[in-house]
């Protein structure tokens, strides 16, 4: 016994061995090879798109009117946010022998599939439609209120799925790493630099049509082949993976209530900063750095050009990870690693501005390539961190979740992240738009190769470069009250393994006396932290 608390570490006037307490920093393999392999092809796939140029699509191929799109930004807004909470609380009461999240994956996998395509293939189905063409209009319409429905089962089920793949945060930590590493080494986004040569090569009439149908004709096959294809290979390897995942973490016998999940979400503190620094950050607007390069510079490659010297920074971003996790904190890494992409953009604006609207440097094509490619570079350094830091925090989230309710709200708590930002969402969709119209964008220059004004070009230049640092300064705040680190995250990895062992013992006997006793002390530890201060 003497021995036994020599060897212990004293947290909060409770003693664990300091096995328990350095639990948390050990490296524990809980996912096979397969199974990484797998995770790594699926995170790819969820980036295997061309969906960078969705809004061009939408505004410059289909042909949707701003005003019409206005609309439907309102309505799928509200439906989002309403079908959201019944989604939650159904996938939040979900127990089946494959687990709580893989039979919406599996079953979601082939239809999301079929709706994605389809969506891509609507130019087909209304060739020369103009922009207020209602059967286009309500077609369109329709289809994003059903893949909205679709889509929020499958949101939720693939942000529940990566914090019970395993019980273990270094475990889910290497996951991370190596599926961000691996992506950005293995070309997840070539589908979209394709799409940009491309659509330079067109634009600057080294590809020419064919036919009489002109210019028009050419991006509308583009954009359909392109959209297919990317969706036909992402939509494999999702199922397959599907398939194959195994979800970990025991979820509590009983099933949480709607007013359970929203206590687990009021009593996380975790969660609640995490909510209100994305309900901020939510209205932080900002224009496309794509129609920059596309309708100002008219060199839509620029891009990839600037991007050269990031893309040999990138795998030293992942290397660095543990070297940042070691002298800085989850809090400081957590703001530096979202807000440096802003505070870059501002000395960008202001050499762009130089000369003004009508002769500023944003047109000279050189001089804003070297500048893009400085800023690429140094933000580069963080994204390793800007990849990792938030995952695994929003993970170790649901882990506090289980630790202070004895259950996990997975689906109810990522929906609370979401919900608020989607309300914030449909008033900054609504204004993004007004924005281009304000500005005096026209939808159809682009496709019939004719110029924007200068004033619109500087304003385009403008809203991507310095909006979003203006509008989302003031989300950092909520960040910086996060404290589950150090002792109190040691504790919290110490008490979870301590309980899952003893709860994984006594339920996996499967008689209805011992699940009993299982519920009730699921239903203690609630009551023990109810009024409990962490």
């Amino acid at each position: 016994m003497a021995k036994e608390k020599q060897n212990s570490v004293t947290v909060s006037d409770e003693e664990f061995t300091e096995e328990q307490i350095n639990y948390v920093y050990q490296d524990r393999r809980y996912v096979g090879t397969k199974e990484t392999i797998g995770y790594v092809l699926w995170d790819m796939a969820q980036s295997f798109n061309i969906n960078n140029y969705s809004g061009r699509f939408v505004n410059n191929i289909l042909q949707i009117d701003f005003g019409l799109q206005q609309i439907l930004s309102f309505v799928n807004g509200i439906w989002d946010v309403v079908n959201d909470i019944f989604t939650a609380a159904i996938v939040d009461k979900t127990r089946t022998r494959w687990g709580k999240f893989k039979p919406y994956l599996v079953v979601l996998a082939l239809p999301g599939t079929i709706g994605t395509m389809l969506y891509w293939i609507l130019p087909l189905l209304f060739p020369g439609a103009s922009p207020t063409y209602l059967p286009k209009f309500i077609t369109y319409f329709m289809l994003a209120i059903l893949r909205e429905g679709a889509g929020t089962f499958r949101g939720i089920a693939q942000g529940g799925l990566l914090a019970t793949i395993t019980p273990h945060p270094v475990d889910r930590t290497r996951l991370i790493t190596l599926a961000n590493f691996a992506s950005g080494a293995l070309g997840e986004k070539l589908p979209g630099q394709i799409m940009t040569v491309l659509i330079d090569l067109i634009d600057n009439g080294v590809i020419k049509p064919k036919t009489s149908a002109g210019v028009s004709a050419v991006y509308t096959k583009l954009f359909v082949a392109m959209g297919v294809f990317t969706t036909f290979v992402s939509g494999a390897v999702t199922l397959w993976f599907n398939m194959i995942v195994k979800e970990r973490v025991a979820q509590s016998i009983e099933r949480p209530s709607i007013m359970q999940g929203i206590k687990s979400i009021i009593n996380n503190k975790p969660i609640l900063l995490m909510t209100l620094q994305q309900i901020l950050g939510s209205f932080s607007i900002g224009g496309s750095k794509s129609d920059y390069y596309i309708d100002v510079l008219h060199f839509a490659s620029l891009e990839l050009i600037a991007g050269i010297p990031g893309a040999l920074v990138h795998p030293v971003s992942y290397a660095i990870v543990p070297w940042f996790r070691r002298h800085f904190s989850t809090k400081f890494l957590y703001i530096s690693g979202q807000y440096i992409a802003d505070v870059l953009m501002i000395p960008v604006f202001l050499i762009g501005s130089i000369g003004g609207k009508k002769h500023g440097l944003y047109k000279n094509k050189i001089i804003m390539g070297i500048v893009m490619a400085l800023e690429e570079t140094i933000f580069m350094f963080f994204y390793g961190v800007r990849r990792v830091i938030p995952a695994e925090m929003s993970n170790e989230a649901m882990d506090y979740c289980e630790w202070k309710n004895g259950y996990r709200t997975e689906a109810m708590t990522s929906v609370a992240k979401g919900l608020a930002s989607k309300l914030a969402g449909i008033y900054t969709g609504l204004v993004q738009l007004q924005i281009k119209k304000w500005i005096g964008y026209d939808q159809t220059k682009f496709i019939s190769g004719a110029d924007q004004t200068d004033k619109t070009k500087y304003w385009l230049f403008a809203s991507f470069a310095i909006l979003p640092s203006i509008t989302g300064a003031i989300s950092i705040v909520p960040m910086l009250f996060y404290d589950l680190s150090g002792k109190k995250r040691e504790k919290m990895y110490a008490e979870l393994l301590a309980r899952r062992s003893e709860m994984s013992a006594k339920a996996s006997s499967g008689d209805a006396e011992t699940m009993k006793q299982v519920a009730a002390e699921q239903m203690a530890v609630r009551e023990k932290n109810k009024h409990k201060k962490l």
